[in-house]
This record gives structure tokens, C-alpha cells and sequence, in this order.
């Protein structure tokens, strides 16, 4: 038996709960933030179009930044919070999820969602990328050139939910994944 199918017996004899992200989770629409607006020093900044070609699963800085008057018309994400895409041209973009895990507060624009919640922000932005996540938005989204998956939609979606414990040790596992694939790269 596994390690996490030792924990899920210890602390889910049930199985895993699963909710709906709405119910966890308070999803904040960005809005604006032309790439026009980006800088390279104020308030750091995830444009939507960078979370697919700059970031992994979770990042400690940003690349981007945006004057302070800027910053303060846009969405804003807090340690632990995860920043998705809703819209992109193919269906494996769009709900593309990075956590920010650096110091402070940043922002972001039109065309993402702040997921603002209770989970291991790791483990949130790897549930992301599961299989289970990309059915439900495949079902969910929207448009033919420009898909899109509206933070409505994405309250919908239902994502497994173990104790922290549990969480964790996902984490630490998948992390050392990332690692290995990083280092055969």
C-alpha cells in the first residue's frame, strides 16, 4: 500500500470528500491589464497569457509588474491564492492554474480568476492539471475560436478534498515528480 493510500484509510475511512469549488472557495474575475500596462518594476503582476508560457504550477516572483495606480483597479491575489486562465485558443490552455506562493500582495487582469481558498495551494494548482479537471472544463467551456471557462462555470467544477495531511503529501510527491522531469530536461 502506498503512502497516500495509508493516509486516505487513516483519515478518510469513507473516501475522499469531494465539493464544488464554489463552496470552498471565493473566485474573484480579474478585469483590464493590457500587456501595454505591464512594467518591469511597481506591483508584481501575472498577465493571463503568461501563465501558460512563463509559469509552472506555483511561482515565488512574477515577471511582470504594473504601476501602483494601475494595481489598485485589478484583481488582486495573496500568498496561497491561485490565478487561472478563462480564456485561451485551444482547450488545453484554458484553465490553466498557477498558485502564487511569494511575498505579498499582486495582481492580475481580464481573461483570469484569483481562487481565493483553504487548500494546500500546491496541491490545488496540481489538481489543476488532472485529468478529472480537464473533463469538467472540457464540458464547460465555451466558444469554437476562443474558448472560455467564466468563473461561474469554474465554481462548478468538483475537486476532491483529503485532510491537509493528505494534501501534502501529494504535494511533496508530485514535487519531487516535477523535480526529476525538470532535471532529465
Amino acid at each position: 500500500m502506498s503512502q497516500i493510500s495509508e493516509l486516505i484509510s487513516r483519515h478518510c475511512p469513507r473516501g475522499v470528500e469531494s465539493h464544488a469549488l464554489g463552496d470552498i472557495a471565493q473566485l474573484v474575475r480579474g478585469n483590464g491589464m493590457p500587456k501595454s500596462m505591464l512594467t518591469t518594476e511597481g506591483v508584481g503582476a501575472i498577465h493571463y497569457g503568461q501563465i501558460y508560457t512563463r509559469y509552472p504550477t506555483w511561482t515565488m516572483s512574477t515577471h511582470s509588474f504594473v504601476t501602483t495606480e494601475a494595481a489598485a483597479k485589478l484583481a488582486k491575489a495573496d500568498p496561497g491564492d491561485i490565478i487561472i486562465t478563462n480564456t485561451s485558443e485551444n482547450i488545453e490552455d484554458v484553465g490553466k492554474a498557477v498558485a502564487w506562493l511569494g511575498e505579498g500582495q499582486i495582481v492580475t487582469g481580464g481573461h483570469a480568476t484569483v481562487i481565493k481558498h483553504g487548500l494546500d495551494a500546491k496541491y490545488l494548482s496540481y489538481w489543476f492539471q488532472s485529468p478529472s479537471f480537464f473533463d469538467q472544463k472540457t464540458k464547460l467551456a465555451t466558444g469554437t475560436k476562443v474558448m472560455d471557462v467564466s468563473a461561474k462555470q469554474l465554481a462548478k467544477v468538483r475537486i476532491p478534498v483529503p485532510p491537509r495531511e493528505v494534501q501534502r503529501e501529494i504535494v511533496r510527491i508530485l514535487d519531487q515528480f516535477t523535480q526529476l522531469k525538470a532535471e532529465l530536461e
